[in-house]
């Protein structure tokens, strides 16, 4: 290394000229900088215990000993290999005591051979593990060890010793990883640089941020209440810096200057008697925010939160016709193509009488049709665009795109969201989303956004009673979707799969479809599903909107938007297999033409102990806000609303937007009073995240 590296250095400076096969792993990892080591922390750091005889281990307990090897045996295992085929071993020690007859077994799993061969040229060892116990004998699995040549005095004075595990990162296990860590020179220890004043530090209690990652990596005296107060710090540094990004994101969006777009208020209540319905006063409390958002010069970035059925899309058309009675044009980007069609039908009805143009836009629409639709954007002949994730293609091109309009917002990627507003410089967006949203994402993932809530529903919405339904009670769930068939209303039966599985147990399409129609012979029943043609599903929602189908079987593409006014029961089949904020989603499906609305979750087999707790939920509650802080409890914060949605994704080393809470709202308020005063640390992580687009966009 020609130059002393510092915490920004690539790790590349922590090697000479050859750089290790960890390294390239660690890379790949994302770990690029020395400073990225520092947020690996280790699983867990213990003081290793002086050598002691055999007979003073405790199960449980970490052990080091000495000892003299008496035997080992290795057996191949067949059914685990390594890299180019090498059959792994295990291996079994007996280790004689220093200090005694004793003995004490040891045992490696799936090794390569390269450990046998280090361990049959050794003599004296000394180790160190938790000690366990399997059929009465005491035994120590995966310990470290170390050759010795002679057994060494007890007496001499040694540093307290520590046994730091680490996790293992893209294939680089704890060995080699704490070899990287020790390349780290003390006097970067020693140089952990602050963000924080002093008086920040003093408000809060904390310790410096070097001084948290020193005792959490071990490199200082390590207590109980150190450790507690090191992972608080390092919890808060986390939300601290997520706070500036989403400064820099909300400055990045306002910035830009934007087209004006107002109208006069006898326009706007013309606008408003198009709807056959009264606005509730929460839907004209957001369209004042959202018309002082559109006529400020800048661009609107807002999110309009509300329960199912509360009028979210009213509110989104009535924006849509403000927007275009500027000259502008608007595109309404749906998650789904069920979802999209149900939108362009309705906006066709309501638009009819005044002349506007509107085209809807699918994955799969032909290119026959596809053409003359792109080509009329273009020339600004089109003024309302409805489609699914189609409308971001590159080959999409507006004459003045306006308003972007984002329905069912979590369904997309943060990428996709930014692909539609890409084509709107400097235009406004508003974002929908019926999963209303927990007030810790809110100054999290939603920081930079300005957010608007609906919490009234229409007075025509009934309420919608929920019941558990498992096969003891099955009988009588027929009977009452029999009778509500009798009085003319619609049924829908949600299934969580289109084909049988293999690995999974559950109910399927094809299976309900067939054993429905066996069950209810007299009246009609189709089904729908996400891997249909486009012109089939359109076929089938129609007939399912006319009420010439009775039952549909359809998985969950009718999760968010669909609108039958005659279908009054939703049936959910294998509820497990759904989150808290789906059901609820699904559930919202009925009860929206005046009569009530009636949701069984269908059990087919006993239920576990936690998905009875997840359906009793929905069993007592309708209110969509408790729903979502109660999923997101359960699925965890990546799940949600991350980019991905399997709920795995980490989105915090550390913090957690669940159990943080505290934390999270003193970061927010510590950035803000920061910021309010210029503090020179703040400035600088805002100069250096507002250089990192890829930073702030993706947070």
């Amino acid at each position: 290394m020609t130059n002393a590296p510092n915490w920004n250095s690539h790790l590349e400076f922590l090697f000479g000229a050859r750089l290790p096969k960890s390294y390239h792993k660690l890379i790949e990892a994302g770990i690029n900088k020395i400073e990225d080591l520092l947020w690996i922390l280790p699983l867990h750091v213990q003081e290793v215990p002086t050598p002691m005889p055999y007979k003073n281990m405790q199960e449980n307990h970490l052990f080091k000993g000495h000892g003299k090897i008496a035997s080992l045996k290795v057996r191949p295992n067949y059914w685990a290999k390594g890299k180019g085929g090498t059959v792994l071993q295990n291996i079994t020690l007996h280790i004689q005591d220093r200090f005694s007859d004793e003995v004490i077994i040891l045992k490696w799993f799936n090794t390569y051979p390269s450990v046998k061969n280090k361990l049959q040229s050794l003599d004296l060892l000394e180790f160190c593990g938790t000690v366990g116990a399997y059929k009465g004998q005491k035994q120590i699995i995966n310990p470290e060890y170390r050759e010795l040549e002679t057994y060494p005095s007890l007496t001499d004075s040694k540093e307290k010793e520590l046994l730091i595990k680490y996790p293992t990162i893209n294939s680089v296990n704890n060995a080699n990883f704490k070899k990287i860590i020790d390349r780290i020179p003390d006097l970067l220890w020693n140089n952990i640089s602050e963000n924080l004043p002093l008086e920040i530090l003093e408000k809060r209690n904390f310790l410096s941020l070097g001084m948290a990652f020193q005792i959490l990596h071990g490199k200082k005296i390590q207590t109980m209440e150190l450790v507690q107060k090191a992972k608080a710090r390092l919890v808060y540094e986390e939300f601290f810096r997520e706070q500036i990004k989403i400064h820099c994101r909300r400055a990045l969006i306002k910035r830009p200057e934007s087209k004006k777009i107002s109208v006069s208020r006898n326009k706007f209540n013309n606008i408003v008697d198009l709807f056959p319905f009264k606005f509730t006063d929460d839907q004209n409390t957001v369209l004042e925010e959202i018309r002082s958002d559109m006529k400020s010069g800048h661009p609107m970035m807002r999110l309009l939160q509300g329960d199912v059925g509360c009028g979210k899309t009213a509110v989104a058309l009535a924006s849509s016709l403000i927007a275009i009675e500027n000259r502008t044009q608007v595109a309404f980007m749906c998650p789904t193509e069920t979802l999209a069609l149900q939108h362009y039908l309705s906006t066709r009805k309501l638009f009819e009488n005044t002349g506007y143009r509107i085209e809807i836009l699918l994955g799969n629409t032909p290119q026959s049709q596809k053409k003359p639709i792109l080509d009329n954007l273009k020339k600004g002949n089109i003024q309302l665009i409805i489609g699914t994730h189609s409308l971001i293609q590159d080959t999409i091109q507006f004459k003045d795109l306006g308003l972007a309009i984002i329905d069912e917002q979590h369904k997309f990627g943060v990428d996709q969201r930014l692909k539609l507003l890409d084509k709107n410089k400097n235009g406004h967006c508003l974002i929908m989303t019926a999963t209303p949203i927990p007030r810790s994402l809110r100054l999290t993932q939603y920081g930079d956004l300005d957010i608007s809530t609906i919490k009234t529903l229409p007075s025509c919405r009934k309420s919608i009673k929920t019941k558990i339904i498992t096969p003891d009670n099955f009988e009588m769930f027929l009977t009452f979707i029999n009778t509500r068939l009798s009085m003319k209303e619609q049924v829908y039966i949600v299934v969580p799969a289109i084909h049988e599985s293999e690995n999974l147990s559950m109910m399927h399409l094809e299976k309900v479809h067939a054993k429905f129609i066996q069950i209810f012979p007299k009246y009609r029943i189709n089904s729908l599903h996400g891997q249909m043609k486009s012109e089939t599903k359109e076929k089938i929602f129609r007939e399912f909107q006319k009420h010439n189908i009775d039952i549909l079987i359809s998985t969950s593409v009718i999760e968010v938007g669909i609108d039958v006014r005659t279908a009054t029961v939703m049936a959910i089949i294998n509820p497990e297999r759904f989150g808290l904020s789906s059901l609820h989603q699904l559930r919202g499906r009925v009860g929206r033409g005046g009569k009530p609305g009636f949701c069984f979750l269908i059990n087919d087999k006993r239920i576990s102990e936690n998905s009875l707790h997840r359906q009793k939920i929905l069993e007592k509650s309708n209110d969509g806000f408790r729903i979502s802080e109660e999923d997101l409890k359960i699925r965890g914060e990546g799940d949600m609303f991350g980019t991905d949605q399997s709920g795995l994704v980490k989105l915090y080393r550390l913090a957690s937007i669940i159990t943080h809470g505290t934390e999270l709202m003193e970061a927010k308020q510590d950035v803000e009073y920061l910021m309010e005063h210029k503090h020179p640390s703040v400035t600088e992580l805002i100069k250096q995240y507002s250089n990192d687009l890829q930073v702030i966009r993706t947070i």
